[in-house]
């Protein structure tokens, strides 16, 4: 049964025959072992003493399934997590309201939108530095802002199935940026990235790298798994990322034809189809015993660092 109490619907492949065989080949997925991996989630789901509310729906299992190649073990861990995380940090992961005037602004200053057209099958979220002001907003902002926009598109199968590409334009990286964050925020936030969030991040490219963003990726990139390091990429001007990006999907401020403020007004009206079921989300619950929870110990664990502190503790050469 789903969150809302409904049967659940029949799932059914409606994707092209070319993304089945890459559903295939990268994920090991079939409709037999699709139907059984849902049923076995859901009968999981089910008995689970600790969730009482979860969708069952066949898009939200399958972000996992996906995500962990139909291993339904690992999929099912990562549904903990996730429960778990927004537990934790509800102004992280709560009130995804793209109508609240703060998400609403940042969106529309095109500091995070979709590309409209799609990097060799995948999603590319794009993100822009100088579009996030840090003297009027938090991290706890920024991260909500992009907790809403990639909630908004985890259900698109195309992008369950091949995955997101970013590219950051982080020339307009500050200090300012810099001190929003902590140092134990930044590590628990890449955590989440890279083991709650089901998403299967395929290349992550860094243009217009200034001492400031230096900085802060020497930070965390050391925090990120082999993998996801060796799917790193710094550019030194736009014209190095066109070898790895086409140019002409890009906003037009870099080459491509599309204006960014275009890109961000589609992306406003996308959104507002998934507000419904984006402040849904809350009603997701997993009771959480803090004491013996592994995943609570390991988001308050030492830094091993001797400090606690902010990035302003930090010098940029």
């Amino acid at each position: 049964m789903g969150l809302g109490g409904k049967q659940e619907a029949e799932y059914t492949f409606t994707l092209p025959e070319q993304d089945k065989k890459i559903a295939l080949e990268e994920l090991r997925e079939d409709d037999n072992i699709r139907e059984q991996s849902l049923e076995q989630m859901r009968e999981w789901i089910d008995k689970h003493p600790a969730i009482k509310k979860c969708r069952t729906d066949a898009p939200f299992l399958l972000r996992f399934l996906r995500t962990k190649k139909f291993s339904v073990p690992l999929a099912c861990e990562m549904v903990e997590r996730y429960l778990t995380i927004r537990q934790i940090y509800p102004n992280w992961f709560r009130n995804l309201d793209c109508e609240d005037p703060d998400l609403a602004e940042i969106i529309n200053a095109g500091y995070l939108v979709p590309l409209l057209e799609r990097d060799n099958g995948r999603c590319v979220l794009f993100s822009c530095a100088a579009n996030f002001d840090p003297h009027k907003y938090t991290s706890a902002h920024m991260i909500r802002l992009h907790s809403m926009v990639t909630e908004s598109l985890m259900d698109d199968e195309m992008n369950q199935i091949h995955g997101y590409t970013y590219v950051n334009d982080e020339g307009g990286f500050s200090m300012a940026h810099i001190s929003l964050w902590s140092l134990r925020d930044i590590r628990n936030i890449v955590r989440c990235v890279q083991n709650t969030t089901p998403m299967r991040h395929k290349g992550n490219h860094f243009l217009n790298m200034n001492s400031s963003a230096a900085k802060l990726f020497e930070y965390s990139s050391p925090l990120l798994s082999e993998k996801l390091r060796n799917r790193l990429h710094v550019y030194k001007n736009a014209d190095e990322i066109f070898e790895q990006i086409d140019k002409k999907i890009l906003p037009k401020e870099y080459g491509g034809e599309v204006p960014l403020q275009e890109m961000v007004k589609k992306f406003q009206d996308f959104l507002k189809t998934k507000r419904e079921s984006l402040l849904a989300l809350d009603d997701l619950y997993i009771e959480i015993d803090e004491k013996n929870c592994p995943l609570v110990s390991e988001m308050n664990e030492e830094l091993g660092m001797g400090i606690e502190g902010s990035f302003k503790k930090l010098t940029v050469d």
